[in-house]
């Protein structure tokens, strides 16, 4: 996992955040698939830096690279 990335039990009851943050990473995937750019995002949550953005997608690609495709 990213070390920007963190699951804590105690965190938005365990998804995934940004490190120091409560930010979740689908937050970031959500306003990146509504169409802010990457400098909208940092204005909307200037406690993030670019490399925090991309390690959200970063981490959204490894977890879909992990999932198991099931067949009939």
């Amino acid at each position: 996992m990213n070390e920007r990335i963190v699951v804590d039990p105690n965190i938005c009851h365990g998804k995934p955040t940004i490190k120091g943050t409560r930010i979740m990473v689908t937050n970031i995937l959500s306003l990146l698939a509504g169409g802010y750019s990457l400098a909208q995002i940092l204005d909307y949550y200037p406690e993030l830096k670019e490399a925090d953005v991309k390690a959200a997608i970063e981490y959204a690609i490894s977890a879909i690279g992990e999932e198991v495709v099931l067949t009939r």
